[in-house]
């Protein structure tokens, strides 16, 4: 019997996949980060390179709002291009349609890409449409710049560091997965005043998504479960593995944790920032007993 995808989950397909890949003498961080970075030592700003897409029945269901499915489908690449400590630039937008579906339903979905663009400073630079049989797909490319002083990659974070999450975590299928703001204002402040070791977006959930932060930077990793924190009405267990609340996760240099709330507290007064654990040598690392995230190809329950 041939071996199916799910029995390796979506993490062991991607490192199956990008092991042999072509690289290039000027790709700076290829596949396995938020974004892939281009550029030569020297250059005053390397570039930013994103795909994400969005899928009826997987990130949205056909009765939403067409202008938030737009505003999520864009929103999801900013959110990855301000892990990286970068401003967004240019966006390709491919979708394919059924043939049946109704005008109004992508007047509306491109309502809301237009409106998530003039918001960020992204100009919709062209794309592609076509014909599916089967449910809505988009797919959004997404060119952004970085000074390479303020590129944060998620490798970066070292034994000691302090873990932070912004904002509150779980309830996403309440509808918050088509309305969230990619914290691009924020990463862009806190990589001009606090560097962050390492940095990315939390997408797939706090229980996925800080092990990948974690072992891209060959650390372990601890954290409190009391101290996450919870949109309201939402378990811990729920802010841990519900996925797509797009905040930002960081590991920081411990030396700079009170200089950081304080400042923060002062700049962003409505959004929190919360210390929700440490970085720690992999030896010391034990299976944190919690809910995973997101997979794409996890087995069905």
């Amino acid at each position: 019997m041939k071996r199916q995808i799910a029995e390796l989950g979506e993490d062991k397909v991607v490192r199956r996949i990008i092991k042999s890949l072509p690289a290039a003498a000027n790709l700076r961080v290829g596949p396995g980060d938020d974004c892939a970075v281009v550029g030569k030592t020297g250059d005053r700003s390397w570039q930013l390179l994103k795909t994400d897409c969005v899928i009826e029945s997987v990130h949205f269901t056909r009765d939403a709002d067409p202008k938030r499915v737009g505003w999520k489908a864009l929103c999801r690449a900013i959110s990855d291009i301000a892990a990286m400590g970068g401003t967004p630039a240019f966006a390709l937008v491919t979708i394919a349609l059924p043939r049946d579906l109704a005008l109004s339903w992508l007047d509306g979905f491109y309502a809301g890409i237009r409106r998530a663009a003039r918001r960020y400073g992204v100009a919709i630079a062209g794309g592609e449409t076509a014909r599916t049989p089967g449910p809505i797909f988009i797919n959004v490319a997404l060119t952004g710049e970085v000074e390479p002083r303020h590129c944060v990659l998620r490798s970066g974070g070292k034994p000691g560091d302090a873990i932070y999450v912004t904002g509150r975590l779980g309830g996403s299928l309440a509808g918050r997965h088509l309305d969230f703001t990619p914290r691009l204002t924020e990463a862009s402040w806190l990589v001009r005043n606090f560097l962050p070791h390492a940095m990315m977006d939390l997408s797939d959930g706090l229980g996925t998504d800080l092990p990948r932060l974690a072992e891209a930077s060959s650390c372990g990793f601890q954290f409190d479960r009391k101290a996450i924190p919870r949109n309201t009405g939402r378990s811990t267990d729920q802010a841990i593995g519900d996925g797509e609340d797009y905040e930002l996760l960081l590991a920081v240099d411990p030396s700079l944790q009170t200089r950081l709330e304080r400042a923060w507290r002062r700049k962003f007064p409505r959004l929190p920032l919360t210390c929700v654990g440490e970085l720690i040598q992999p030896s010391r690392t034990r299976k944190p007993n919690t809910v995973r995230g997101f997979d794409h190809f996890a087995p069905a329950q």
